[in-house]
């Protein structure tokens, strides 16, 4: 079996975004790869397009990638102020790779890079991971809600 290959994407992830760029900077159709990532092993991430997820890329302060051979298995993103806030999104592992510490080499990569190192909080918002965000030194916010404003392209 191939061994794992993290990819640290500059900010905006343009060779991704742009050229579909994989390991050794190679074409691999890492745009449509992670467009069937997010589709086939995610619930909140179904449907986006490639120009939903170029425009998603450009906007993102971090972006890190998991790669055993041409294969995507792994994926996350982050968005940050660089200084007080960063909040970290679309965190994916296949099911059945999860448990072999790729989703932690994923979120750790994450918060080192440049634009999260030194921010003073970094929130995530979770559904099934609690557990294992709690093993990366992530707590319950307490007091804080999660408030949402549905936008007007909303289902």
């Amino acid at each position: 079996m191939a061994a794992v290959q993290l990819l640290i994407h500059a900010p905006g992830a343009p060779g991704l975004r742009w050229l579909g760029l994989g390991p050794g900077l190679l074409p691999t159709r890492g745009l449509w790869k992670l467009q069937r990532l997010l589709d086939q092993h995610t619930f909140w991430a179904q449907g986006r397009s490639r120009s939903q997820l170029r425009q998603m890329l450009a906007g993102s302060a971090a972006v890190a990638s998991l790669w055993r051979g041409k294969r995507l298995v792994g994926f996350g993103r982050a968005s940050s102020d660089g200084v007080f806030r960063a909040v970290l999104w679309d965190v994916v592992i296949p099911e059945d790779l999860q448990g072999q510490g790729l989703g932690r080499q994923l979120v750790e990569a994450l918060l080192q890079s440049p634009k999260l190192r030194a921010v003073e909080r970094i929130y995530l918002m979770t559904t099934n991971s609690a557990n294992f965000y709690g093993q990366l030194g992530f707590q319950n916010a307490g007091q804080q809600r999660l408030l949402l404003k549905p936008g007007p392209s909303a289902g």
